[in-house]
């Protein structure tokens, strides 16, 4: 099989985003799917695994360590900190973002104890803190290497100067943002710090939250509690214009002899051999579709048509809120 290297460890060139098993995309499956649904992976070659505390509130985590311990030995498993559920006053579990050092700590307990395992091999700050140096949480981080809780770390949704400033405090394994077609925010600048740091690059979102998967046609058809609901370019007014880029992009994956969600990965895999997406989905037979973009081949005219056709000018509205927009560190267009 194939093989990329994340750090130390030589993985399956796309991995599963598990997150919209527990979170995020409205009613999750059951935890019967879930289970499925990560056996099957584990069956057809998956070795890169992604969760974090905020995923379902620690439901994820839960699922994962559950399903996959008795194969932890064959498996990178990655969590992330410093982004979880806290309890108000009303006793709500709300999502909050806090890097200071005790809660760093107080995070990954609780993790290695949802993930029933000793070490967790790859582990994010999931957002940066920005009331908390970006110093002071890899240092805290950096200490759960020396005392054999991590392996490896990593930083997620960060700018290319708060990659250098935490890689010089502890060597960065990964840098994880959304990536795709229609998000190019890596290419401004994180994508070469990667590069020149030999930092690996994890693709989250990579076909674009199903939009590249030609599976959305009608916003109004989202789940009350989908996260998309709050994303400009799922707006209406912006998505009537994004569904107008879809015809030329499934004669694109037409062309190229492939469905567009594994269009859209392939890619990926194609822009630089430190890039490792990670999609997510409830359905194995979308598994091994996603699985099957790895052996893909794409000819260079057709992926610069690809870029020209879906790219930072040609879509519609901004990824996130304002609101969640000032939560994140990148760069952006």
């Amino acid at each position: 099989m194939p093989t990329r290297q994340l750090g130390p460890f030589s993985v399956f060139p796309i991995g599963l985003g598990c997150m919209n098993l527990s979170h995020a995309y409205g009613t999750p499956p059951p935890p019967e799917q879930g289970e499925r649904l990560l056996l099957a992976a584990l069956d057809a070659g998956v070795t890169l695994f992604d969760t974090a505390a905020l995923y379902g509130f620690g439901a994820n985590e839960t699922l994962v360590g559950r399903v996959l311990k008795p194969r932890r030995d064959a498996i990178t498993l990655c969590s992330k900190g410093g982004m979880a559920g806290v309890a108000g006053d009303d006793g709500v579990l709300r999502r909050v973002i806090d890097g200071r050092p005790e809660t760093i700590r107080r995070n990954c307990e609780d993790s290695l104890r949802r993930l029933q395992t000793d070490v967790i091999d790859l582990y994010y700050l999931h957002r940066w803190d920005k009331k908390v140096p970006i110093e002071e949480s890899v240092g805290a981080m950096s200490r759960l290497v020396e005392q054999g809780k991590v392996r490896t770390l990593g930083l997620s949704e960060v700018s290319a100067a708060t990659v250098r400033k935490a890689h010089a405090v502890h060597p960065v394994t990964a840098v994880q943002t959304e990536y795709s077609l229609w998000t190019r925010n890596p290419e401004i600048a994180v994508l070469d710090a990667c590069r020149e740091l030999g930092i690996a690059f994890v693709a989250f979102s990579p076909v674009a939250r199903g939009f590249l998967c030609d599976a959305l046609h009608d916003v109004s058809t989202l789940d009350a509690k989908d996260i998309r609901r709050s994303m400009p370019r799922f707006e209406p007014a912006h998505y009537a214009r994004n569904l107008a880029l879809l015809p030329g992009y499934k004669a694109l994956a037409a062309e190229a002899g492939c469905t567009p969600a594994q269009l859209a990965l392939a890619w990926l895999l194609h822009r630089r051999e430190d890039i490792l997406p990670i999609p997510g989905t409830t359905s194995v037979e979308h598994l091994r579709e996603d699985l099957a973009a790895a052996e893909i081949r794409l000819a260079p005219d057709l992926l610069a048509r690809l870029d020209a056709h879906i790219n930072q000018q040609t879509v519609s509205g901004n990824r996130y809120s304002a609101q969640a927009r000032s939560e994140v560190d990148t760069e952006e267009f």
